[in-house]
């Protein structure tokens, strides 16, 4: 856990600090009774993506200084780098929490799910019908249930099929609450972060420049820049690497392409760049990560 001026917690630190995971495979953790983890009320930043589900009694707290409560039924989307302060709850206070990796929860965005991140982004905290509740309690039940049969768990991708499905219905479910006239609501820098937000989305578009998003947007990289900050706390640079490195995953897991042609699909005319661009992102070349990865097996 680093020590600045505000206290930072990373995703690896959270096995660390909460020993009563219910699932966890290094970049997703499923919990509950977090209301035990030690220094819950003090100050800290969280470099990760969380989802906090409250099934019972209420919670209070404070995001970038900004003060929001939640009861029984409602939901809270905490974003990387968000500083969680004055965290306080009732006796009976319950709930489901989901914490996972940027790159993970990046690609679960796609274009009609767009609106429902835009509005998470700007309203973290939202309330859901009890069918909403069931239906997500569900899907921590199974993966819960596949954890304690492991007989029946056919592997870390099947668990990820099950979170990523969990996710989109959640998604979903925000988006069918929204304001059907909400776009008309934007502000030219909201349109510009959505726009941007969905050309990244397009897992196609293998584009890495900050230069080039710019004009095709018709701003320039210094104002492109202070939207995304604006909006998300990234810069964009930060925000296509994620978008890249994402997709690079995708292909050097899931699918028969070698190494060089993954390289050419995503754009990469050097294929010693394209090993430097991955161990940089990744730790590992491409060949050693599907290896760490099991991957063919």
């Amino acid at each position: 856990m680093k020590q600045n001026k505000v206290t930072e917690l990373d995703l690896h630190d959270v096995p660390q600090v909460y020993h009563n995971l219910k699932y966890n495979d290094g970049e997703i953790y499923f919990a509950d009774n977090i209301t035990s983890i030690p220094g819950l009320m003090k100050q800290f930043k969280v470099n990760f993506i969380a989802y906090v589900m409250v099934l019972e009694g209420a919670l209070s707290l404070e995001l970038n200084a900004v003060p929001y409560h939640l009861d029984k039924n409602s939901s809270l989307i905490v974003d990387r780098k968000m500083v969680i302060d004055n965290v306080t709850h009732s006796d009976d206070f319950r709930c489901l929490i989901c914490a996972m990796s940027t790159d993970i929860g990046f690609s679960f965005i796609n274009k009609s799910l767009m609106k429902s991140v835009m509005h998470i982004l700007a309203n973290p905290v939202i309330k859901m019908s009890q069918d909403d509740i069931d239906l997500m309690i569900k899907y921590y039940d199974l993966l819960v249930f596949k954890m304690d049969h492991p007989e029946m768990n056919f592997g870390r991708e099947t668990m990820r099929d099950i979170i990523r499905c969990f996710a989109y219905d959640l998604l979903s479910n925000i988006n069918q609450h929204l304001n059907k006239d909400g776009d008309d609501m934007l502000r030219q820098g909201d349109r510009i972060f959505r726009r941007f937000m969905l050309m990244l989305a397009d897992n196609t578009n293998a584009n890495r420049s900050v230069k080039s998003y710019a004009n095709e947007l018709c701003v320039s990289p210094k104002y492109l820049t202070s939207v995304c900050r604006r909006h998300s706390d990234y810069t964009p640079s930060e925000l296509i690497a994620t978008a890249v490195i994402s997709r690079i995953k995708q292909l050097l897991l899931y699918s028969d392409l070698g190494i060089k042609e993954v390289a050419a699909e995503m754009g990469f005319d050097n294929l010693s760049f394209f090993g430097k661009y991955v161990k940089k992102h990744l730790g590992l070349s491409p060949n050693n990560y599907r290896k760490a990865n099991n991957y063919g097996k």
